[in-house]
Order: C-alpha cells, then structure tokens, then sequence
C-alpha cells in the first residue's frame, strides 16, 4: 500500500514538472508563440527590404548604363542645368491664387 502511494506520489509530482514546461519558461507554449510572432516580423521586414535592395540594384544598373540617368538624378537633386539653358523660377506673390473662382 505504501509503494503504491509513493508510485502515486512520484507520478503527480512528474506530471506537475511537466506541465510546468509546458506552460512557463522556454519551450512554453507561449514562448514558442512569441517566437513565431518574431520569425513573421523578421521575414515582412526582410521582404521589404530585399524589395528596396531589388529598386536600388535597378537604379544602380542604370546609372552604369548611360548618363541620361545621371543627368536627370542632377536635375531633380541637385538643382543643376545644361550649359547654355536659361533657367527661369516663377514666384507667385504671397495672398495671389490660382483659383481666384468667387461665387
């Protein structure tokens, strides 16, 4: 009887150890799920990024490529004009609008 109490005893305390595992620390059910939550994060986040790699690997082609590419990048980034172009800047005065409609 004694032995069987101690069976008992030992059986209980074994299954408590395991569901404690199961529930708190790493290996958990939650801790796994934490786990997966951040693989997902960690694969959009490379995703996107290998999506920017993919544009600049473009843009990088095509400058290599010919310098019409860089001349418009020198346009639109640095302000710059062709020799013998005449640059003209239309400054609206301030209170003047386009759209002078009054109904």
């Amino acid at each position: 009887m004694k032995t069987r109490r101690v069976i008992i005893g030992v059986l209980v305390v074994i299954g408590i150890a395991l569901q404690a595992r199961l529930w708190v620390g790493d290996g958990s059910l939650a801790h796994v799920s934490a786990l997966r939550d951040e693989v997902e994060t960690k694969k959009s986040v490379n995703e996107s990024r290998g999506q920017r790699n993919e544009i600049l690997k473009a843009e990088i082609k095509n400058l290599k490529s010919g310098l019409e590419a860089i001349e418009e990048k020198a346009r639109s980034e640095l302000g710059m004009i062709k020799e013998g172009e005449t640059f003209f800047m239309i400054v609206e005065e301030e209170g003047s609008s386009r759209d002078t409609n009054s109904d």
